[in-house]
């Protein structure tokens, strides 16, 4: 036979089970399991040899209906994902800010549309809401998956009618994407995890391997083999891979070789007796409600908590999300999927995932519904990132996509010239350094880069291209001669980088080098400090607050290892904060709050800032000690 055998096979389940384990203890407990996000690259190969093997028996015997095939994944696809969907809308209701809540209705929309993963790259800027309250994040791979399965049945019957192999067709295509992988993820590493073409390959392994099948030797020592050595790479990739690691690129061989070794061989012993039995092939069966319910629920009872997840009650979120999968896939699923494939039925789900999708773009369209709050409430609750000032994509980049400087980024024309060099929170400081040339002769620089503080020769995991802009950046300096470079960031890494910048500028230029410190970091970010303490005391939060982290005892590390160096240091701590707490805004207006998310100054949080320290930055009288 040319394709594997039709008879079920419990030790797929298996394999959906550890997949499933992987990727949601993974998100529980990234520190334990760093490499678990591989689950989703086993569940593609799994799909790609099912699909693929029932698409082609089914060619073989000249009976494929295409619009079979779609009623098949609609039945498979749909009711789970609409219950957790309206789900996500009802908690999202209760507990989100307005702004986060018409991010929660884009996200429903683009997943009820199967084009998540498009959504979240076009999302994936520093400024949007980080992942972590983002309760559909992981749908990313559903619109892959359905992407995938749009057109391949397609380039089957294609392959069929011209008489082509279907191995050659998939290996050529396979091989195609796996290349266009390696060769983006440097340059666009965003792009390549989330588009289709990049991802392919991993579906296509597994229809390589269904149609391939008689070639592969079922032989006992050939099967054990290949199941051990299946095992031993995913076993390394979960353990060896993290987030930091650019991905897929070369890495994904290890995953999808492993779930491929595994899958070829029905007959080894461990997957007869390890994949095949009972609790594994259990957790199979509900692997994908599982999948669907983990994550929302991490997200949302961490909204509600309002404070980080202990250890036990992320093991009880798992546990809750296995009985919501259990009863999805018992009283939802089965009947859709396994009941008479009745016309009525089928346009229930189609219209059903459409009004979820309407429901998505309403609550886009008024705004996250801000009339669930307080009209006092509802503008300094939902103050966006002001980037407007900040000269974003020009002079602060986005470093997965672009890599040169907008030719306006520094003002020769002014003297001293003041440049500013770091990450998007030192965009942020643009607002006031701009007011405060109003009152004050001096020209500013900005050459700044999202997620990338000014850490010469620093390999920063999460920004793949953070060590070349730096050198870049050192380079125009140079050019540049600045009589004063700023230099600002999230500082919590590298500190021996940013050292290495400082005598660099000092043996390369004239310059006064200043190092202005972290600013306070609000750990939920200050609109939802806001909303939580409205929500406890029913009134305004004051103007000062201890909810923020200040950096203070880091300044104090900072300023040991950089002032000797020929550094200034100036701390923000100390400019924002005292013994009443933090500020959190300048006045009662929307407007006036000092932070838009956790570290981003507003434009009046920018100007307060730079307002205290810019007589210093330039060169005049520090400012007397507080008392």
């Amino acid at each position: 036979m040319s394709s594997p055998s039709p008879q079920y096979r419990p030790d797929v389940d298996g394999l959906r089970a550890i997949a499933v384990l992987l990727v949601m203890n993974y998100h529980a407990f990234p520190e334990a399991i760093p490499g678990g996000f591989i689950g989703v690259d086993i569940f593609f190969v799994i799909s790609g040899f099912l699909i693929t093997g029932i698409i082609a028996r089914e060619l073989d015997l000249k009976r494929f209906s295409l619009v079979g095939f779609y009623v098949r994944r609609i039945r498979r696809i749909f009711p789970a994902l609409i219950v957790v969907l309206c789900a996500a809308l009802v908690l999202g209701s209760l507990w989100m800010l307005p702004a986060a809540y018409a991010q929660l209705g884009s996200d429903v929309f683009a997943s009820a549309a199967f084009f998540a993963n498009i959504a979240l790259l076009l999302q994936s800027g520093y400024f949007d809401v980080e992942s972590a309250k983002k309760p559909l994040l992981h749908l990313w791979s559903l619109g892959i998956e359905e992407q995938f399965y749009l057109f391949w049945p397609l380039l089957l019957m294609l392959a069929v009618r011209l008489r082509l192999s279907i191995v050659a067709v998939a290996s050529i295509l396979g091989v195609g994407s796996f290349l266009l992988n390696v060769a983006l993820i440097g340059s666009d590493p965003v792009a390549t995890f989330y588009l289709p073409f990049t991802r392919a390959f991993e579906l296509l392994a597994g229809a390589v391997l269904a149609r391939g099948w008689s070639g592969i030797s079922q032989t006992s020592a050939a099967g054990n083999l290949r199941a051990l050595i299946g095992v031993g790479l995913i076993a390394v990739a979960a353990a060896v891979l993290d987030p930091h690691r650019a991905f897929p690129g070369w890495w994904a061989i290890l995953p999808v070789a492993g779930a491929a070794l595994l899958l070829s061989a029905p007959g080894a012993w461990f997957c007869r007796v390890v994949l095949a039995s009972r609790p594994l092939v259990g957790i199979g069966l509900i692997s994908y409600p599982a999948y669907l319910w983990h994550w929302p629920l991490l997200v949302f009872f961490t909204i509600i908590k309002f404070n980080p997840l202990t250890l036990l009650e992320r093991e009880l979120i798992l546990l809750a999300s296995g009985l919501l999968a259990w009863a999805t896939y018992q009283y939802v699923e089965k009947p859709f999927r396994f009941g008479a494939p009745s016309p009525r039925r089928i346009f229930a789900l189609c219209a059903g995932m459409v009004l979820v999708a309407v429901a998505g773009s309403a609550i886009v369209w008024g705004r996250g519904f801000d009339f669930r709050l307080p009209a006092e409430m509802r503008a300094m609750a939902n103050v966006p990132t002001q980037n407007a000032k900040w000269r974003f994509h020009r002079c602060l980049l986005d470093l997965s996509h672009e890599m040169s400087f907008a030719d306006d980024c520094v003002d020769r024309t002014r003297r001293p010239l003041v440049l500013v060099w770091g990450d998007s929170t030192a965009g942020a400081l643009m607002p006031g350094l701009l007011k405060a040339q109003q009152t004050r002769n001096f020209g500013i620089g900005q050459l700044t880069s999202s997620s990338c503080i000014p850490a010469l020769n620093a390999d920063i995991p999460s920004t793949p291209n953070c060590r070349a802009i730096n050198d870049k950046v050192l380079s125009l300096v140079r050019d540049i001669r600045p009589d004063i470079v700023l230099l600002h960031g999230t500082w919590e890494k590298h500190l021996d980088h940013v050292a290495e910048t400082v005598v660099a500028l000092k043996t390369l230029t004239t310059a006064r080098v200043v190092v202005l410190g972290g600013v306070p970091a609000w750990r939920r970010g200050l609109p939802s400090e806001v909303l939580h303490y409205f929500m406890l005391h029913r009134r305004l939060i004051p103007a000062r607050s201890n909810a923020a982290a200040q950096s203070n005892g880091y300044d104090a590390v900072m300023r040991a290892k950089l002032v000797p160096l020929g550094a200034e240091f100036i701390s923000a701590s100390d400019a924002l904060c005292d013994e009443d707490g933090c500020v959190t805004r300048i006045g009662d207006s929307a407007g006036d709050i000092s932070t838009s998310d956790q570290v981003h100054l507003t434009e009046k949080g920018s100007e307060y800032l730079v307002n205290t320290v810019i007589d210093r930055l330039l060169g005049g009288p520090a400012p007397a000690s507080k008392p």
